[in-house]
């Protein structure tokens, strides 16, 4: 594999809030159709859809959190790039 690992960090985040948010809607859907009230229904689908969400998504959960960290260790490297180079310390070490 020759791509980055945080290469599609934009889509799998996406994906991953829309996931969460559908199955809020979906939670909430299910209640209004049970006779539930509607501000009920998505305190509800709230509270028991989010934490679900971390246990239905958790394949998807860790390809974001992967993708974060190879993101924050580039951002590190190249922090650190800038900083040898303002002290003046020579790139030839890379």
């Amino acid at each position: 594999m020759s791509e980055r690992p945080g290469a599609h960090l934009a889509r799998d985040l996406s994906l991953y809030v829309l996931a969460r948010f559908a199955l809020v809607a979906v939670l909430a859907a299910l209640l209004t159709l049970a006779g539930v009230p509607l501000l009920v229904a998505l305190a509800v689908g709230l509270v028991v859809g989010l934490p679900l969400g971390l246990l239905l998504l958790r394949r998807l959960n860790g390809r974001v959190t992967a993708g974060l960290a190879a993101r924050n260790e580039h951002r590190a490297t190249e922090r650190a790039k800038l900083r040898a180079q303002l002290r003046g310390e020579s790139s030839e070490r890379e």
